[in-house]
């Protein structure tokens, strides 16, 4: 599962980084994982709807078993 992730994330970073940001894969713990959001993204107002509305939405599109994604 987590290559799946990994490819899913791999997919969303462009957007990220054309930002001044980036996300890493912490863990997967019984359908939820965890993402460190870092550069412009760790800091950002912005990083919790980002979370949700986009890597979360699209890592549940890409690998269904996926229960939620928080960040740590």
């Amino acid at each position: 599962m987590k290559e799946k992730i990994e490819a899913a994330l791999n997919k969303i970073r462009p957007s990220l980084m054309a930002d001044g940001g980036n996300v890493e894969l912490v863990g997967v713990d019984n359908g939820v994982v965890k993402v460190k959001l870092t550069g412009a993204c760790g800091g950002c107002p912005m990083s919790q709807m980002t979370l949700k509305m986009g890597i979360e939405r699209i890592l549940k599109k890409e690998v269904p078993e996926i229960k939620e994604v928080v960040a740590i």
